[in-house]
Order: C-alpha cells, then structure tokens, then sequence
C-alpha cells in the first residue's frame, strides 16, 4: 500500500521557507564516491536504480519509505547533473489553480492529440489523473514554484495544450525538481554510487536477475552490485545525433541498451522528437516556455510563417509540426544561413525584457553565451534539434513500472509507458517522470518484499572479470589504420542527422542502415589509446558509441518498418498517416546472436479513435 505524502514526511533537510534551489549536500562522506559496504560487496541492495534523473530520484524516495529497504542510485554523474537539470519548461498537471476550467479529460485528450493517437489511452487516463498531484507532491518538498499574487503556483500554457497546466520556476523547471528530489533522498538514506558506469545487468543462466556491472571511474575498478531488483532510469538516446541535440552528453541509451542484451524490447525506437528552437550554433534549447510568454517565430522575410502550417495555434501548435515547418522553411529558401547553422529567427523582442529575465532569464543568458544575442534587443537564430525519445524499453505495466524480465523496473525518457506517442507535449515530460518514477519505485519495492536475492556473486565476480579482459584488450589496441572513437562517431552522426532526421525516405534509411552496419564492424576494431585506470573517459566514450550504435540501428530499423508519417516520425516517401496498418508500437527484440527482429503491438484504445490533427 502506498504511503501517503504529507508535508511532515517530506520537508526534512529542505532550506529555509521550503525553498529549494540549489543543494549543497551532495554523497562526499571524505570524498568517497561508492560506499564501502558496496566495494566490500557485503550489501545486496533492495532497489538499485540506475539513473539520477526526475524518474530516478522519484524512484528511489518512493522506494525509501519502508526502512526495512536498502535502496541505491547508481550514476555515471554526480547526483545533480543528470539531463534532468536542462527542462526548461515546467511540468504539466490539472490542479485548478490558474485555470479552474481545464480538466483531466482535456489533459487525457491533448495528450492522445498530441502523440498523434499512437498513445496507449488507459496509460494517458492514469497518467493525467496523476499529474496533478505531483504537482502538490512537489510544493510539499519545497519546489520553488512561481506564484500568483494569492500565493498559488502560475501555470502556463504549452504547445499542443489547451488550457495553461504547466506549473514552472522560472525557466529552470527540471534544475528545482532534481535538487528537491536529492535533498529527500539523503533525507531519507537513499545510497548514491557516483561517478560509476554501469556497464551490464546480470543475469544468471536460469534467466534471473543478479544485479549490475559497473565500472568506477575514479579507479577504474569493477564492481559488481547485486539487487533483488533493478530500476532502469538511464534517460533518453539523443546523442545518436550528437551535434544537432539539446540532449547533455550523458545522454547515451546505456539503461535502453542493457535493458534489451537482458530481454526487454526497445518499443517505439523511431519515433524521435525534434525540438523547434534549438541554437542554430550548437542545438542547445531555447525553452518553449519562450513562445508560450509571447515569441514569434520569423522568417528572413519578416513574416510569421507559422500561419501557413497550424493557423490557429500558430506558435504554439506541436513541436513536430514546428519543427517540420521550420525545416521546411529553411529547404524552400526562407531560412537565414546555410548548411547546418541555417535556421529562422526567434523573435522575443514584444516581450517586456522585465518579463524576460523574470520568467526566461536562462533562455537569454544561453542565447547570449553561445549566439552573443541580447534576445531583449534582437531576434536569435534557431532550428529543429533533437530533444527527446518517445521511444525507449516497454514497461509492461504502467501501474507499477514492471517490464517483462522479473526484477526489473524502468522509468522515466528511457523508458515508453506509452504516454506520448509519436510526439510528446511540451512540460508533459516532467509530469510524467515524477508520475511514473514513484509508481516504479513502488512497484520494485514491493516486489523486493516479495522475493529473495535469487542471482549469485561468481556470476557477478565473472561479468566484472569479462569487462577487465574487454577493457585491457580494447584499451592496447595499436592505431595503425584503425578509426578512432571520435571518427566513428562523427560518421555515425552525419548519418542519422541527414538520413534518419527530421525527414525521412525508404531510400536514405536503407542507405543509413547500411553505413551503421559498416561503423559497427569499424567500432569492433577501432582505436581506443588510454589504458590507465583513473577517469578513463575515452574507454567510457567507447562504451557510449558501442550503445549508440545500437540505439541507431533500432531507429532505422523502426523507421523503414512505419511506411507512414505520424507525429515525430515523417517519411515524405509516405506523407500520409495510415491508421489501417501502423496504429501499433513497434517492438525490437535484439537476439542472442546481435541481430534485431521486430514485433508489433496494438495500441490500447479506450475512448479517442484516431482523428485528423488541426492545429
């Protein structure tokens, strides 16, 4: 049964006043990064959650509340950094607040809308019941909220929304959660494994779960965990297009990856969400929290372009359909430069600058810090970037975050409950991180109490030494003619950008399938250097390709598959959505001998039949 939140439960540790801004505790008991009981390996945690996200960090509170538990967050990061940090736009929710007419059937509806009807429904109802709640869940914690002068949250209103449901700080939405979430944590004696690689879960040869591999990257150690249960939150697979992505470096599908090598299916790996407003510079975000306070977007020619593409939600229509618009602007000649830096303006300058630095202070100090615009003064120059994934592993059981391999939990990007679809709402994310976060740490608690530590340590000893002998071998390879890591990922990276990007067509995916094919056998053999042991990041940025490399042979798998376009997902071999043979999820199971095989399986209809999207 789960426990009831109160304030009592949650205000531990928190700053004066409630107000959480930034944690100054961070896991440095003498500096240590894992605790000793782990190197010891005399500890068999409850729940270890991989991922120090929202989902992650919700995960590991809500698992904390019985005592009797041993529960643990494993990151490659330090606790705080995690992409989390970068959502900029707020989290959405019915609370009643700033607008008493929304409801959670609106929210159900826009959300299904939005996701171009490839939404599970009975997951979008569970879902936006919940929303709200975490909203209040958050208040409780201390969540700096911008207030209304009664001293209720300000919600506004996102792309693809009808009503304004986006609780927010400023804009720096996803910053407050996570150093909330980690003040809980340590008040609650959540364990932090920092600065620690996961590398594999393990299982037994009977199929059970032993726990994880990881790697330290302070020593360079092997370490094995083992946990009755496993909760993957590892976050999204943006850097597949490394240079054009708002996504952090982090960002690699190591938790998709492991997830599949143990069983679970990637669902949905094609659909890929482009963000409008990325910095033409670099793809970094410019929040849409920005066209929701009032910028426009412009094309060389003065003109608001948006009206030809979605009339009456011009700016503020879905991101797909943006993103789409601006590409297509820039192709036809309309767009200002050339090449990838091309892009159109984003235009802020009808907005009071008062209000700016009120509401979107990070956005102007980002656009002054990569573009040298001041936005109060001028317009800046964006274009799509990739910025989210729909897809991730199936959660096979949204209730309780469970996948079809027993033990093992997911949650957050990394995962597809499916609650967006083929296009995800603006500020829909961090709703759904706190939502599914706390459900999945509940449901892997419970199942912790249900069942005894079935793996072994020589299955645990054995993976650590596989991952020494792997490290050694790759890390002494000569250069000679061998590409290095770098060189295989700037390749890989031209090829989803241009043939798996924002449009697609059977032809450039068959061409980009083929050329990942050629990279793999390149990265079998490929350049390594650094053989020391003491933050080895190029064995780590090794590992990260390898993974990436898997992600971006699941994409074009999924995408030549969907003869179709739907939401994220536009094949202009294919411009049309076709209900009659792709309403369904994709499945891509990766077999024992590393080759991939596709399932497919219907989407769960509940209420919305599939409509055509006017925006």
């Amino acid at each position: 049964m789960a426990m009831e939140i109160s304030r009592r439960t949650f205000i531990k540790g928190t700053a004066a006043a409630g107000v959480v801004l930034m944690s100054g505790a961070y896991l440095g008991c003498g500096g240590k990064n894992i605790p000793e009981q782990v190197r010891r390996g005399d500890v068999t945690y409850d729940v270890l959650i991989i991922g120090s996200g929202g989902a992650g960090m919700r995960a590991a509170l809500a698992a904390s509340q019985d005592k009797n538990l041993k529960v643990a967050v494993m990151t490659k990061l330090v606790p705080t950094r995690s992409a989390s940090t970068m959502a900029q736009g707020g989290m959405n929710g019915v609370t009643g607040v700033t607008d008493p007419k929304d409801t959670v059937e609106s929210h159900v509806f826009d959300t299904i809308k939005g996701g171009d009807y490839l939404c599970d429904q009975d997951a979008v109802e569970y879902f936006a019941e919940n929303a709200g709640k975490v909203i209040y869940e958050m208040d409780y914690m201390g969540y700096p909220y911008n207030r209304q002068e009664d001293g209720h949250f300000h919600q506004r209103k996102m792309g693809g929304s009808s009503h304004a449901r986006a609780a927010y700080f400023e804009d720096r939405a996803g910053h407050a959660m996570v150093h909330a979430l980690f003040e809980q944590c340590l008040a609650h004696d959540v364990d932090f494994i920092s600065e620690c690689q996961m590398l594999e879960i393990s299982m037994t040869d009977a199929g059970k779960l032993a726990g994880v591999i990881a790697m330290d990257m302070r020593t360079g150690d092997l370490i094995g965990v083992p946990a009755k249960t496993v909760l993957i939150a590892t976050g999204g697979y943006g850097r597949a297009y490394w240079v054009r992505t708002s996504n952090p470096y982090s960002s690699t599908g190591d938790g998709i990856v492991a997830g599949m090598n143990a069983g679970i299916p990637f669902k949905d790996p094609e659909m890929v969400q482009f963000h409008p407003t990325g910095l033409s510079v670099n793809g970094v975000l410019l929040s849409e929290s920005s066209r929701s306070e009032g910028a426009l977007l412009v094309n060389k020619n003065g003109e608001r372009f948006m009206a030809r593409y979605a009339p009456e939600k011009m700016e503020l229509a879905t991101r797909d359909i943006v993103a789409r618009a601006i590409a297509t602007e820039i192709e036809e000649g309309r767009g200002i430069g050339e090449g990838l830096t091309a892009g159109v303006y984003l235009d802020f300058t009808k907005i009071p600058a008062e209000r700016i630095h009120e509401r979107l202070g990070q956005v102007a100090d980002l656009a002054h810090r990569f573009a040298g615009v001041d936005i109060t003064k001028e317009p800046v120059l964006i274009s799509p970037t990739c910025h989210y994934s729909m897809g991730g592993l199936e959660m096979a059981d949204f209730r309780t975050g469970a996948t079809r391999v027993p033990g093992i939990f997911t949650a957050g990007e990394c995962s597809c409950v499916s609650v967006h679809g083929a296009n995800r709402l603006g500020a829909n994310s961090l709703s759904e991180v706190l939502v599914f976060g706390k459900t999945a740490g509940e449901g892997a608690a419970a199942y912790a109490k249900q069942h005894n530590y079935e793996g072994n340590q020589q299955q645990l000893a054995d993976g650590c030494t596989k991952w020494k002998d792997r490290f050694d071998k790759v890390t002494a390879r000569p250069h000679a003619n061998n590409r290095t890591v770098p060189e295989i990922r700037d390749a890989m990276v031209d090829t989803m950008w241009f043939k798996a990007g924002v449009f697609r067509n059977g032809t450039q995916l068959e061409e980009a399938a083929k050329e990942l094919h050629a990279l793999e056998d390149e990265y079998r053999k490929c350049y390594v250097g650094d053989s020391s042991h003491v933050y080895n990041t190029a064995f780590e940025q090794y590992v990260e390709l390898g993974n990436l490399l898997q992600i971006s042979h699941a994409i074009v798998q999924g995408a030549i598959a969907r003869k179709e376009s739907r939401g994220g997902h536009s094949r202009r071999d294919y411009p049309k959505r076709d209900d009659a043979n792709f309403l369904k999820h994709t499945l891509i199971f990766k077999k024992p001998n590393g080759t991939y095989e596709a399932e497919y399986q219907d989407v769960v209809i509940t209420k919305y039949p599939p409509m055509e999207r006017k925006y």
